[in-house]
C-alpha cells in the first residue's frame, strides 16, 4: 500500500510539474495585440466646440414613444446649420422623416467602399423627482467647473457634434477624404429606431450600398476596468446583446376572500416562479466577444492575472466564478434576468384569480428570445403559468460578432491608441441595444465605440443624474474623429 501511495504522490508530482509547465509556455506566448504606432501631433480640437455641444444640450429632444417634439427639433435643426455652415454647405444633406440626418460626403475614390458613422440626436427624459439632485440642470446647457452638463453630454450628442466638429476642421482645411464617408443621426433611438435608423437604412439599402466598417455608440474607455490591468481599457463593441420581456401570468380557478386564504395564491405562483428563475441562472460561457476581450487585455496584464487569461482552457470556471459576482462583469458572460414590473390584485381583502409579472432578459449571442422563451418556460415547469414574448420596439435578437481582425477594427484601434495612447484597446460585447442593430444587412463590419475616458463611477451617468464631459474628453472626442476619418480616408 506504501508503495502504490507514494507512485501515485510522484505521479500527482509530475502531473502537477506538466501542468504548470504548459501553463508557464503558455503564459509566455500570450502575446500583445496592441498595434504599434508613432506618437501623432494631433491639431487641437476647435476651442468653441464645448460651447456648441453645450448649447445642442440645451434643445430638450426628448425621445417618447410615438411622439416628437417638434419645436426642440426644429431649433436643433437651425442651430446645427448655422454652427457648421461648410458641412451645411459641401456635404449632401437629406433629412429622413423630418428630423434624422443623412450626410454624405463624396470621396476621391469612387472604388473604395464608403464608411458610416453613426450617432442619435434624442435624448432619454428626465424624471422630475431627480431635477433638483442634478449639479446644473439636464437641459441648462451649462458649462460648469470645465464640465459640460446635460442630457446628450454622453448619450449622445457627444457623438454628433463630435463629429460636425472634426467635419468642419477638415473642410476649412480644403481636406477632400479618400473614399465616401456617410453620417447618420437618427431622432429616436432611445424608443427604438423606427423612425430614424431603421428608416436610414431602408433608404441605404434601397441605394443598393453596403460599407467597409459602421460605427456607434457603444463602449468607452475605463478606468480599473479589469484586475491586473493597470492602463484605462479602451472596448471596441464587436457585438451587442439582444433584448426581449416575457410576461409570465399565473392563472388559478378561484379567488376568494382573504378571511380565509387558500395553500397557494396566484400571487404566491407567481413569487415561487420568479425565485426560481432567479436562482436558475442562465450558464455563463466566456466565448465570442468576451473572450476576444481577455485574450487582447490579459497580455498587458501583469502576474497572477495575465496566467488566469492565458490558460482559459483551465482557468474558465474561475473566471466565470469571479465575473459573477459583480453586476458588470456577469452581463458579459451571462444571459441576465432582471424582474422589472409585477401587478396582481384589485383590493386588500380580495384574492385574485391572475397576477403577472414582467422579466426583462438580456440576451447573449448564441441564443434567441424563442430560447429565452423555452428556458424559462422549462425553469418555471408551471402549467398554471404562462409564458408570452412581449412585442416592444426595443426587443431584438443578439446582433452578429463582427471580426476584430478587419480594417474597420484595425483603423478603429489605430485612430484610439494614437489619441489615447496610454490605453489598451480590445474587442467587447455592448451590453445594451444602439442604433447599430439596424444597420446590419449594410455591413458585415459593425463597432461601438464612443471616445471617452470614463471612471466606474461615471456609468450611471447614462441615463442618470448629473450625465456630462469634461471639457478636455470632449475634445478628445473631436480629435478622435478627425483622425478617424484621416486613417480611414487615405
Amino acid at each position: 500500500m506504501k508503495k502504490l501511495l507514494r507512485i501515485l504522490l510522484r505521479l500527482g508530482i509530475f502531473a502537477l510539474i506538466i501542468l504548470a509547465g504548459i501553463m508557464g509556455i503558455k503564459t509566455l506566448s500570450f502575446s500583445s495585440r496592441q498595434i504599434p504606432v508613432e506618437t501623432v501631433q494631433l491639431p487641437p480640437a476647435p476651442e468653441q466646440a464645448p460651447l456648441r455641444l453645450a448649447k445642442a444640450i440645451s434643445f430638450p429632444t426628448v425621445s417618447k414613444e410615438g411622439w416628437v417634439d417638434t419645436a426642440a427639433f426644429l431649433e436643433l435643426d437651425t442651430f446645427l446649420r448655422n454652427s457648421f455652415p461648410l458641412v451645411d454647405s459641401l456635404l449632401e444633406l437629406q433629412m429622413v422623416n423630418n428630423f434624422s440626418r443623412l450626410y454624405r460626403w463624396p470621396g476621391q475614390n469612387a472604388k473604395l467602399p464608403p464608411i458610416l458613422l453613426i450617432g442619435h440626436l434624442d435624448v432619454v427624459p428626465v424624471e422630475a423627482a431627480s431635477q433638483e439632485a442634478w449639479t446644473a440642470p439636464p437641459f441648462g446647457g451649462e458649462i460648469r467647473d470645465d464640465k459640460i452638463w446635460g442630457r446628450g453630454a454622453l448619450d449622445d450628442k457627444v457623438s454628433c457634434l463630435g463629429l460636425l466638429e472634426a467635419v468642419e476642421q477638415l473642410l476649412r482645411e480644403d481636406y477632400t477624404p479618400g473614399r465616401t464617408v456617410y453620417l447618420a443621426f437618427g431622432h429616436d433611438e432611445e424608443t427604438g429606431g423606427k423612425q430614424g435608423a431603421v428608416a436610414i437604412a431602408e433608404h441605404l439599402q434601397k441605394k443598393g450600398l453596403s460599407f467597409d466598417y459602421v460605427l456607434d455608440e457603444g463602449q468607452v474607455i475605463l478606468s480599473n476596468a479589469l484586475p491586473g490591468l493597470e492602463a484605462p481599457l479602451a472596448m471596441i463593441g464587436i457585438a451587442e446583446k439582444g433584448a426581449v420581456s416575457l410576461r409570465l401570468t399565473a392563472r388559478l380557478k378561484d379567488g376568494g376572500h382573504s378571511s380565509m386564504p387558500p395553500s397557494e395564491t396566484a400571487i404566491g405562483v407567481l413569487s415561487e416562479a420568479i425565485h426560481k428563475l432567479e436562482n436558475n441562472l442562465f450558464t455563463a460561457r466566456i466565448d465570442g466577444a468576451a473572450q476576444a476581450m481577455l485574450k487582447h487585455a490579459g497580455p498587458e496584464m501583469f502576474l497572477p492575472y495575465k496566467a488566469l487569461f492565458a490558460n482559459l482552457w483551465l482557468t474558465e470556471p474561475l473566471l466565470i466564478n469571479l465575473f459573477s459576482g459583480d453586476a458588470a462583469s456577469n452581463a458579459i458572460i451571462r444571459t441576465t434576468t432582471a424582474p422589472t414590473m409585477i401587478e396582481g390584485g384589485v383590493k386588500e381583502n380580495v384574492l385574485p384569480v391572475q397576477a403577472s409579472a414582467t422579466v426583462n432578459f438580456r440576451i447573449l449571442p448564441g441564443e434567441t428570445m424563442k430560447s429565452v422563451q423555452g428556458y424559462v418556460q422549462n425553469t418555471i415547469d408551471d402549467e398554471r403559468i404562462t409564458v408570452k414574448i412581449i412585442e416592444a420596439a426595443g426587443s431584438s435578437n443578439p446582433s452578429p460578432v463582427s471580426p476584430a481582425n478587419s480594417f474597420g477594427f484595425q483603423v478603429i484601434q489605430r485612430t484610439i491608441q494614437e489619441t489615447f495612447p496610454e490605453v489598451v484597446v480590445a474587442p467587447s460585447l455592448v451590453i445594451a441595444a444602439t442604433d447599430s442593430r439596424h444597420y446590419t444587412a449594410l455591413s458585415d463590419h459593425i463597432y461601438r465605440f464612443l471616445p471617452v475616458q470614463l471612471e466606474h463611477s461615471d456609468l450611471n451617468r447614462f441615463h442618470g443624474i448629473d450625465e456630462r464631459i469634461e471639457k478636455g474628453q470632449y475634445w478628445r472626442v473631436v480629435q478622435f474623429y478627425r483622425r478617424l476619418v484621416e486613417n480611414s480616408c487615405r
